[in-house]
């Protein structure tokens, strides 16, 4: 066994230095597909890591302290009432509206608590996957066919796939259930209305922090968008109220750490960013050297930091080097991808699945993309399959759900999602 370790050590350095001997540095693409993967790195920082990421550590985080492993185990564990678990993980992305990156530390936590594969992998597809937004959106731009289409497909998509990973690792499932048997009651500290009330806390501030920005000059989303800011501070404050009453921080502590970002506010005004990254270092300094239940919500939610978020980086690069960004061009041409879907033929809707499975996009972004593809041709049936495939999936995704649930359920997963969106595409084309 210990030559065998050697010879994989020397093939994986053998296969480091031919890359590294051979690198095309020089060449137009791979310099323009390095410089849109970096571009894409930046962009993914600035517009996901602060906002989209960082609120969702700290849910998942919560999840693992205050939500208690008995709460979990009845409504989406191995033993728990189908109809009950897998209704709540299929509709969780009317609420979320999340990426298929900003989803994942909240799948690690519910997972990691003892949910079920199928409940927890239903909630991890549906979650950017039945975006209310984005379903909107795509009936407004694309028609009400591929709207109408999108919702009733990511609802089916999330039940049937977590249905058939139950079904696949059942063995495992089992075990697990009966492991979650034999575990003791847990003492809940606070009543479920407190703990429900402080998540639907952090959540606002997850979805109007992200708020997209409206096409519209009038009307409800252009009121929310117009005042996303305040509505966000609002659930901060409510957020820093329940600390002080149902998890007994100090007073004094909560407003000292409610003043930066108040200052902030004002002294960066057309900069609200500013004011939300100080109000994350406030909580994070308040609560990381307490001994209680909050103190350890904040280990938790740096455990799912550093787990997750340099794997995600590091797939955003890959991604950015292999297709770039949208508009531009990485390493495989996007003349490829318009050509390889056109029309309503079985390859042509697994190309769409495929391609969507791995490229990255963010919230809202598929449905312009599509629009162009459909413009160069594209068909209806690979459309939808791409907006079945693509929110849910990207490459930097794909990464973490390996570390979080391994390779085997991964790449079972990943089929699964890829070959239902191909059969839908195919049956969606042949109608329309």
């Amino acid at each position: 066994m210990e030559w065998k370790r050697e010879w994989k050590s020397l093939l994986w350095i053998v296969a480091v230095f031919v890359s590294c001997y051979y690198l095309p540095v020089g060449s137009g693409r791979f310099d323009k597909a390095v410089i849109e993967s970096l571009h894409l790195v930046k962009w993914y920082a600035q517009e996901h890591v602060l906002l989209c990421l960082i609120p969702a550590f700290f849910i998942a985080g919560a999840i693992a302290v205050f939500v208690s492993q008995a709460s979990v185990l009845k409504y989406l564990g191995a033993k728990a009432n189908k109809v009950v678990a897998y209704g709540v993980a299929s509709v969780s992305g009317t609420i979320l509206a999340v990426c298929s990156c900003t989803i994942l530390p909240l799948f690690a936590g519910i997972y990691r608590m003892g949910a079920g594969i199928g409940p927890a992998t239903a909630f991890l597809y549906s979650g950017p996957a039945i975006n209310i937004l984005a379903i909107i959106l795509t009936a407004r731009i694309l028609g009400p066919e591929l709207g109408i289409a999108r919702a009733v497909g990511a609802v089916v998509f999330s039940v049937v796939i977590g249905l058939l990973m139950h079904f696949f690792f059942r063995k495992e499932e089992m075990e697990k259930a009966a492991a979650q048997m034999a575990l003791p009651e847990e003492e809940v500290s606070r009543p479920l209305w407190q703990n429900a009330f402080y998540f639907a806390m952090m959540i606002g501030i997850l979805v109007f922090a992200n708020w997209g920005k409206t096409e519209d000059t009038s009307g409800l989303w252009f009121a929310i968008y117009s005042n996303k800011w305040l509505i966000t501070s609002l659930f901060s404050a409510a957020m820093g109220i329940c600390l002080m009453l149902w998890f007994h921080l100090p007073k004094w502590q909560v407003v000292l750490a409610a003043a930066p970002p108040a200052i902030m506010a004002v002294l960066f005004s057309g900069h609200p960013t500013v004011a939300f990254v100080a109000g994350v270092m406030a909580l994070s300094l308040l609560i990381s050297t307490r001994e209680d239940e909050t103190g350890e919500w904040f280990r938790e939610t740096w455990g799912f930091a550093k787990q997750i978020l340099p794997l995600l980086l590091f797939g955003v690069l890959i991604a950015g080097i292999l297709l770039g960004r949208p508009g531009n061009e990485g390493l495989i041409p996007s003349e490829w991808v318009s050509r390889a879907v056109g029309g309503n033929s079985l390859m042509a809707n697994f190309a769409a699945s495929f391609a969507g499975a791995f490229m990255y996009f963010a919230t809202l972004t598929e449905v312009p993309i599509l629009q162009g593809l459909i413009g160069n041709g594209m068909g209806k049936g690979p459309a939808l399959a791409l907006l079945l495939a693509g929110p849910a999936l990207s490459l930097p995704n794909m990464l973490v759900i390996r570390s979080i649930m391994g390779t085997r359920k991964t790449v079972v997963f990943v089929s699964l999602v890829v070959m239902m969106a191909t059969i839908s595409g195919v049956l969606f084309g042949s109608f329309f």
